[in-house]
């Protein structure tokens, strides 16, 4: 964080909305892109602008200004949570992969990674997204989703395992298309 962004917090602490506005432009991207992974395109941007109405509101009590991106983040990632336990958004792998031609000649597997990671449970998805998306550390995801380095590497895992077992699901469903682009 720069000394800018951190007067800006400190203003905002005080009731400054325009320096808030500006806080929130800043990291409004990254914010819906990891909504996204979690609760999906549809519903990203009404998780983030929840979370951030709850930030406005607890900011005053943030200790550490320089805290302010991962405070954030574990703000929206709750509210992101809790949309998802809501609306139980699960899809099978078979529906994930992008409308292509499957006939076409030299045809690439391009899959969105929001509907690959729609296939796991929430916090799995958010730990992904994190590490895959956002590149950060095991201690810096513990920090924001509020578990331990060691949790995140089991989410991890699992997720890993869990898209595993569904990609070797959706394997014939590839092979019969790629049977069909022959003929």
């Amino acid at each position: 964080m720069d000394a800018d962004e951190r007067t800006r917090v400190i203003r905002a602490q005080s009731g400054d909305i325009e320096a808030f506005s500006a806080l929130i432009t800043s990291h409004w991207e990254s914010l819906v892109r990891f909504a996204r992974s979690v609760v999906g395109s549809s519903d990203a941007e009404d998780a983030v602008q929840n979370g951030l109405v709850k930030a406005w509101v607890k900011l005053a009590g943030l200790r550490d200004p320089g805290a302010f991106p991962a405070w954030l983040l574990r703000i929206v990632s709750r509210e992101c949570f809790s949309h998802a336990r809501r609306t139980k958004r699960l899809v099978s792998l078979s529906d994930v992969s992008d409308p292509v031609d499957p006939a076409g000649p030299d045809r690439i597997e391009a899959v969105d990674v929001e509907r690959v990671l729609a296939v796991l449970p929430v916090r799995q998805r958010a730990v992904m997204h994190l590490t895959v998306v956002e590149g950060m550390s095991d201690s810096e995801i513990g920090e924001v989703l509020h578990i331990t380095a060691a949790s995140v590497r089991s989410h991890r895992r699992r997720a890993k395992d869990n898209l595993n077992s569904a990609l070797r699901a959706y394997e014939p469903l590839r092979e019969d298309v790629h049977e069909g682009a022959g003929r």
